[in-house]
């Protein structure tokens, strides 16, 4: 939409004020581990327009010092959790169900967490798994701490923007979507100019403009996905750089492989 990523103006917000900054028109987009739930999609004034750019699930960071391989070992241990996050209610469902015990110990801030999880004020830290693997790498001794293998939660990550605005929804939703489509077409940010100049089948021609005018349905160019797949790369390109095999974070594919390799990443088709 902008042509030019480095347009884009990026603003860290916390768990608590990221609703509000939001619906107060200070950002368009939020666009981090937000959990997509039926309350904040119908009583916020807000919307997750469509696509889940990352789908997680909650779980546990331990030091391997504790001895713990099991989130069953968890009974009566003190757990640092990020207030204002879907984490809270996860853990008060999952520990009573199970008739265990925990303390809490809340912040607002990913940092603080990380501080007081080092610092021994707490025996495990928990969030979705995703930002478990980012933290982790700030730790003293990130070796010394380990992800445990349960998830208790579905955790899908989407994209939010205000309630009435649906044309920028849809532009917003239909960004992951291209990302998605590309991947699955074999369109990279490398030989996306030969694939537009020659398309090899009709998905393709669709997808990079030069069939249909999809990109002006959306109030775009119809190179929009074409200009997408250029500038930041498909969905794998986008996902390996950022959290992937190529990033510090080393995170495998897993369920968000496409559809046909075993995950369920998923986009409508563009026609």
């Amino acid at each position: 939409m902008l042509g030019d990523p480095d347009k884009v103006i990026y603003r860290a917000l916390t768990s608590t004020e990221r609703f509000t900054v939001l619906q107060g028109g200070e950002v368009d987009l939020l666009s981090r581990n937000t959990t997509w739930t039926a309350a904040r999609d119908n009583s916020l004034g807000l919307t997750f327009p469509g696509g889940v750019t990352f789908y997680d699930g909650e779980g546990f960071l331990v030091k391997k010092s504790l001895g713990v391989s099991s989130l069953s070992e968890l009974d009566g241990a003190t757990v640092c959790i990020t207030s204002g996050s879907t984490h809270e209610l996860n853990m008060q469902d999952y520990f009573g169900a199970h008739g265990m015990s925990y303390q809490p110990v809340t912040a607002e801030t990913p940092d603080v967490l990380v501080s007081a999880f080092d610092g021994g004020r707490c025996d495990v830290l928990t969030s979705d798994a995703s930002q478990l693997a980012g933290l982790r790498t700030h730790l003293a001794d990130p070796e010394g701490a380990e992800i445990l293998p349960e998830r208790i939660s579905k955790e899908p990550l989407a994209p939010m923007v205000r309630r009435g605005d649906e044309d920028w929804g849809k532009v917003v939703s239909w960004t992951l979507y291209a990302m998605l489509n590309a991947e699955e077409l074999g369109v990279t940010s490398e030989n996306v100019d030969q694939m537009r100049d020659q398309p090899p089948n009709p998905d393709i021609a669709r997808l990079l403009g030069q069939d249909g005018n999809f990109g002006e349905q959306l109030g775009l160019s119809n190179d929009w996905a074409y200009n997408i797949v250029k500038l930041v790369g498909n969905y794998a390109e986008v996902y390996e750089r950022t959290v992937g095999e190529q990033s510090p974070l080393g995170i495998p594919r897993g369920v968000n492989a496409l559809w046909n390799a075993g995950g369920i990443q998923y986009a409508p088709p563009v026609r």
